[in-house]
């Protein structure tokens, strides 16, 4: 296990950061698999749920069991884990521009559509090839200046040629939870199974140029531009939700560490016994488009009358919102209602609550159509 320590140049004078990955297994590896965890630095279980899956690494390589390279980040933003004032972590957003760290990434199909045009052929892994030379090619020509763009060129280059994007988040309060795209469906199924997720949430493009969801859509947008040419789906990336920003807890992350290993070796990138039994199967996969991001219209204080797991109809009463000024303040009780038929995987930690706010995510099967094009909830 190989540990490297990547230097960024601040935006202010004698300031420099540090950004540490390991990498494991063999470079002439076949395949190769990405991991990152607190690209939202306020999310903090997937820290500690890599920090055990690299022991577990460690141990299979010297036991000669990887079958696969791993490169893996465990806290892949400390810009955002500095992002600290007034006694209080931020982390989602970075200060100098505004940018949500998790928005805004390349679009990587119009990066090296141009220059694979006349080059692809009949061999679909000879395609691949030539997709991330070309890849590979642009990224080493983006010249990075900020301290943002520093920290994005040194994940963009480590992450190229992955055939496996893992990204380790969570949300306030929720259950286990998954975000990918339809075309990966499949081998996400086998990750929500043994993640033991409540949700697989399904999104071929949810609007915000996503971290994990570049990946998948160079190859998705490039075989959409070249219909005539062999252009597989090579490299399957999610967003792994492990529930709430208050559940990092050793014993709780090491098991989400092993579920994360087995999912690891059913993919054949590990070998050796088997770490575990197979857990449950989980629900099928839905479209994100179906799930409803229940929000408030006005200031007030939640009084949450569902739990995590909860099924509900269009109607039920999610929460009341306490009234905190005008005629009915602190005494009249608004009912924030269900907008669709479906299963509660997340609520608001926080319950004072502003015009706007989300304070439900409802996983329903039936497509909204006040959803929208974007789909993420920032």
């Amino acid at each position: 296990m190989k540990k490297i320590t990547h230097k960024i140049y601040g935006d202010s004078p004698g300031k420099t950061t540090e950004l540490v990955c390991f990498k494991l297994g063999s470079e002439q590896a076949q395949r190769k698999v990405y991991l990152q965890a607190a690209l939202h630095a306020d999310e903090q279980p997937g820290i500690l749920v890599l920090h055990h899956l690299l022991k577990l690494l460690k141990q299979a390589e010297e036991q000669g069991l990887l079958n696969a390279q791993f490169m893996v980040f465990p806290m892949v933003n400390p810009l955002g884990m500095g992002d600290i004032g007034f006694r209080q972590h931020q982390g989602r957003y970075d200060r100098a521009s505004g940018v949500n760290f998790n928005r805004n990434w390349p679009d990587l199909c119009k990066a090296v559509e141009v220059q694979v045009a006349e080059q692809l052929t009949e061999d679909a892994q000879q395609n691949i090839q030539i997709v991330r030379s070309a890849l590979k090619a642009w990224i080493a020509q983006q010249q990075p200046v900020n301290a943002l763009q520093q920290q994005r060129h040194i994940v963009l280059q480590s992450a190229f040629d992955a055939d496996y994007v893992l990204d380790l988040h969570c949300d306030n309060e929720a259950l286990p939870h998954i975000f990918t795209v339809p075309q990966s469906a499949t081998v996400m199924q086998d990750l929500s199974d043994w993640m033991g997720a409540a949700a697989t949430l399904l999104a071929e493009n949810s609007g915000g140029y996503s971290f994990d969801e570049v990946w998948s859509k160079l190859w998705i947008d490039l075989a959409k531009v070249h219909p005539d040419k062999p252009l597989p789906l090579a490299c399957h990336s999610a967003t792994l939700e492990y529930r709430g920003q208050f559940d990092t807890f050793d014993e709780l992350n090491h098991e989400d560490a092993e579920r994360l290993y087995g999912f690891l070796q059913s993919q054949g990138l590990i070998g050796g016994e088997m770490i575990r039994l197979r857990p449950e199967p989980t629900p099928a996969a839905t479209d994100l488009a179906a799930t409803e991001m229940t929000r408030v219209q006005q200031a007030g204080l939640l009084a949450y009358k569902v739990k995590l797991g909860d099924v509900v109809q269009q109607g039920d009463v999610l929460a009341d919102l306490i009234a905190l000024d005008g005629e009915g303040a602190f005494v009249e009780r608004i009912p924030v209602l269900a907008g669709t038929d479906g299963v509660i995987i997340s609520r608001n930690i926080h319950k004072y609550v502003w015009p706007g706010c989300s304070v439900a995510k409802i996983v329903g099967k039936q497509p909204l159509a006040s959803r929208g094009d974007y789909l993420l909830e920032d």
